[in-house]
């Protein structure tokens, strides 16, 4: 008896952590978008495929959703990161596979803009001065390219890192603006140009 009750706990606990994943995914593509002031969480709910009532199970308010959502992201690039060291063993060809990785995004980041500079944008423009936990979503990948310069032995590994970075997120931009992928991939070749010129 006390077995049935925990296995049918486990299972409802199995189905309401599928709503509430399947809740920030469709939160995050539809921000991703169409940006937060226009998405509703009616929107979220029916891309989901959950009912409108359902969602305030999980999220009381969209703010609420919004934070789930720089969660999610969070853990995409603390995964792409691991995946990057894990891969590649020199801090040079993992700055170089990050690269690369950002320009193979070109169509989408074209269309779309940047997935996580957008929603900084938004989320700086809905509260003065934005949340940290949002900041950390250029923060966590900053962080990691300055390490990797670091590890180079890089003595100006921040200004380094601010480079590589804003020239990522500028070219998202004026790809995005001027609906130009091709952009993004000059830039990467200049950016590996650039990177080869620092010695170790």
């Amino acid at each position: 008896m006390t077995d049935l009750a925990v296995n049918d706990a486990s299972e409802a606990d199995d189905r309401s952590r599928g709503k509430r994943d399947r809740l920030v995914d469709a939160a995050t593509a539809l921000l991703y978008r169409q940006g937060i002031e226009t998405t509703t969480l009616a929107d979220i709910a029916a891309a989901a495929k959950v009912p409108l009532g359902n969602v305030y199970y999980y999220f009381k308010t969209k703010d609420e959703i919004i934070d789930a959502v720089v969660q999610s992201h969070l853990h995409t690039i603390r995964t792409t990161l691991a995946a990057i060291e894990a891969s590649h063993r020199t801090p040079k060809a993992r700055l170089k596979a990050l690269v690369k990785f950002l320009a193979g995004e070109r169509d989408t980041i074209a269309e779309y803009g940047c997935p996580q500079g957008s929603l900084c944008s938004e989320i700086n423009k809905r509260s003065a001065g934005g949340g940290s936990t949002a900041a950390d979503l250029l923060r966590v990948p900053l962080t990691w390219v300055e390490g990797q310069f670091r590890l180079m032995g890089c003595r100006d590994a921040n200004e380094l890192a601010v480079t590589l970075m804003a020239t990522y997120q500028g070219t998202a931009l004026l790809s995005n603006t001027l609906g130009d992928p091709t952009l993004m991939l000059r830039e990467s070749r200049r950016l590996n140009r650039w990177l080869d010129s620092i010695p170790l």
